[in-house]
């Protein structure tokens, strides 16, 4: 049965779980398959034709959640989510910081500071918290319970009691004052306030979310970046000459002109003109292509050195770069978000949190206790079980982690990025620009019998200097760095896809492709050099002069010093290196063999680059990635982690989970170390922050729970949590 696909953007969604609920509820309409992605805060949903899209938009909002028909990318002007929940940590922090001190420090604790401490405390926990008690009431319609709903219980239970036990009970006498007794004794609670721990828990968890928040809003960023890599206007030919448009307005079949260092501004083929093309952004491939007229061309690729007339076939959404932008959303749509181990573990805590408080109640009540104690009993259960430790176990742990990672040239960009580094066990490598620099060098000058093959390249790097192509600019760099000053050149000529001619000192040079020096004669030796270099895929250039071929000059994109150890401490961690790459067969076999990979896809697509992710992760395998390019990026969005090289495209950086900012494949082992290292800091504080306080909980339900133990526990808890995430600053790169 056919069926059409629609996107909706949802907003309400505060945890993995939420959206875990709204894809239950619409793939349970006929004819519906929906997937939910907390991270970028959209559904995309299949439907049969007889469900229309408002029936999905009222699905949603029946679940107590908004939705609508995501826009057009290109067109959206995204306001900063997270200026608001900024706004609201910042405010809380201001109000919460005196009420801590006051009820931590004894000589703070002035006549009447219990009020002081209400009314600072009372905005944070109302307004600072709103979307926590939101939240826990779209919960608690549906039956369920997360985080959220632990937070809004325990803060609006600690608020409720000292509200009750200021106006009702005997701590708003003046002089009251929060002693050291760290005895466990027994109390009816009207003389404790713990205005300290709904403010502070509060604040806390607001910090945590903000930088959750912070990292999730550039889930969208390579989809506006890849747009941004197009080019804004066009120059078109009209019959009254040449005239420059928005590229908004160009058409199928219009004539534009492409000049030297412009981008072409659709896909088309070319009517007039020769060129060579950088098209390693779609191919991967760091040579660039030779064009003329009949030969198509892609948009956003460069124009090298040559005038280009070119006649549009495919605009706006149909080029290849739109193509693109949608495989870079599709991958990240479908990308599996890690749920969140704080909702995970809260899931089963707070029913049994619940439980436990109701069954403190009756038990007290049962036994003959006073309704004072039994209510003390039953809400310091629910204090207890809210503990301030928990929402600093993330972002202490990610900041310290970030913070480290940052001096040592990785940035990961949130919590979801550190469940994939734990279980990757296969690696894909792109070539260009990650193992190799993704420029042209110049490798090897071999020289014909009786030359010196100085002589040789002072000639061929003098000739062309005057060229912009690549390959002229790696010879020229080769002869510069090691010769120092070339030699004048006279009568320069450019032979458009074959070579260069000059005069000097009297002398005829020509530079060029075989073909172009065919008139001259060509030694055996050299012979075998070109064919030796084509077998490698690198580009042999020859130079002659007075009718003979002096040598041959072999240029190639180099592999960075580090790769090859890079790759041998990929193989320590326990993952399998695969290379793929747009660059041709023999190339990258070479490359491969060098740095010591085994397998090898090359002369592939974007697209292909996702497909081979995909099959990888059909096979059941966890997969990294690792590129620089706009062609990587829909793959590094596809992965179970995408890791970027900082020198590399924004777009690849944006899809990216991880970006290098070192230019050094080691920074992926690295990379992946820390992350690994990360995480297990993370659970350890997770573990700890709710050991604690299970520990105090069975005090608790006893009624032996008073507000300095309770205040200690918290302070004692949040300062673990914190120096076990200090830690990670000890992490160092391997050598």
């Amino acid at each position: 049965m056919a069926t059409d696909t629609i996107e909706l953007s949802i907003d309400g969604m505060t945890c993995a779980s939420c959206a875990n609920r709204i894809e239950r509820k619409l793939n349970k309409i006929d004819g519906v398959t929906a997937t939910v992605n907390f991270a970028t805060e959209k559904a995309r949903v299949e439907y049969s034709p007889d469900v229309t899209p408002e029936t999905l938009v009222a699905t949603v909002e029946d679940a107590g959640y908004q939705a609508h028909l995501a826009t057009d990318q290109a067109t959206v002007v995204e306001e900063d989510p997270t200026a608001a929940l900024r706004h609201r940590l910042l405010v809380s922090l201001a109000l919460s910081v005196p009420v801590i001190a006051m009820a931590m420090i004894p000589a703070l604790q002035f006549t009447n500071w219990q009020w002081l401490s209400l009314t600072l405390t009372a905005p944070v926990v109302v307004w600072g918290a709103w979307p926590f008690h939101r939240a826990a009431w779209a919960n608690l319609r549906h039956g369920s319970a997360t985080m959220d709903t632990l937070i809004s219980m325990g803060t609006l239970a600690a608020l409720g009691w000292s509200v009750y036990a200021l106006f009702w009970g005997t701590a708003g006498t003046p002089g009251m004052t929060h002693g050291f007794e760290l005895t466990l004794s027994r109390t009816d609670g009207s003389g404790s306030v713990y205005f300290e721990v709904a403010a502070g828990v509060t604040t806390f968890i607001l910090a945590g979310r903000y930088f959750e928040a912070r990292s999730k809003r550039r889930a969208g960023a390579a989809l506006r970046a890849l747009l941004e890599l197009g080019a804004k206007d066009v120059v078109v030919r009209r019959k009254t000459g040449e005239q420059r448009i928005p590229i908004d307005q160009l058409g199928v079949g219009d004539e534009f002109v492409v000049r030297p260092g412009e981008k072409i501004a659709a896909d088309g083929v070319v009517i007039e003109g020769a060129s060579a093309v950088d098209a390693s952004m779609l191919t991967g491939e760091a040579v660039p292509v030779d064009v003329g007229p009949g030969d198509e061309v892609v948009g956003a690729t460069v124009n090298v050195d040559g005038r280009l007339v070119v006649r549009a076939k495919r605009i706006g959404t149909d080029t290849q770069l739109a193509q693109m932008a949608r495989l870079v959303e599709d991958a990240q749509s479908g990308k599996a978000d890690a749920q969140r181990l704080a909702d995970r573990i809260s899931g089963v805590f707070v029913p049994i949190v619940i439980a436990l408080s109701v069954a403190t109640l009756g038990f007290w009540l049962g036994t003959g206790g006073s309704v004072a104690t039994a209510f003390t009993a039953a809400v310091a259960v629910l204090i207890i079980a809210c503990p301030c430790a928990l929402g600093l176990a993330t972002p202490t742990a990610l900041m310290v982690g970030t913070g480290r990672g940052a001096q040592l040239g990785i940035l990961i960009k949130g919590p979801e990025v550190l469940e994939s580094t734990r279980r990757v066990d296969t690696i894909v490598l792109d070539k260009t620009g990650t193992i190799t620099t993704g420029r042209m060098t110049l490798i090897d000058v071999v020289a014909a019998d009786g030359e010196q093959s100085d002589d040789v390249l002072r000639m061929a790097g003098a000739v062309e200097d005057g060229s912009e192509h690549p390959i002229a600019r790696a010879i020229v760099r080769g002869a510069r760095d090691k010769l120092g000053e070339l030699p004048s050149v006279e009568d320069f000529t450019n032979l458009r896809g074959l070579g260069v001619r000059g005069r000097i000192g009297g002398r005829d040079v020509t530079v060029g492709r075989q073909r172009l020096l065919s008139s001259h004669q060509l030694p055996e030796s050299l012979k075998a050099t070109v064919r030796q270099a084509q077998s490698q895929g690198r580009t042999a250039v020859v130079a002659g002069w007075d009718g003979a071929a002096r040598g041959v000059l072999v240029v190639a994109d180099a592999i960075k010093p580090t790769s090859p150890q890079a790759i041998s401490r990929l193989r320590a961690l326990g993952l399998k290196p695969i290379m793929v790459t747009g660059d041709n067969e023999a190339a990258a076999r070479t490359i491969a063999a060098e740095v010591g990979i085994d397998e090898v896809v090359a002369e592939v697509l974007p697209q292909d680059k996702v497909d081979a992710v995909q099959r990888l992760q059909a096979e059941g395998k966890v997969v990294a990635m690792v590129g620089d390019g706009v062609n990587d990026a829909a793959a590094l969005a596809q992965a179970d982690l995408g890791l970027a090289m900082g020198s590399g495209t924004d777009v690849a950086i944006e899809a990216s989970d991880l970006t290098l900012v070192r230019d050094d494949l080691n920074a992926v082992p690295d990379a992946i170390r820390l992350s690994r290292r990360t995480l297990a800091t993370i659970k350890g504080n997770l573990f700890w922050a709710f050991a604690y306080n299970v520990a105090a909980l069975p005090l608790a339900a006893a009624g032996l729970l008073n507000p300095m133990i309770a205040g200690a526990a918290m302070a004692f808890s949040s300062v673990f949590v914190v120096s076990n995430s200090l830690r990670l600053r000890r992490f160092a790169a391997t050598a």
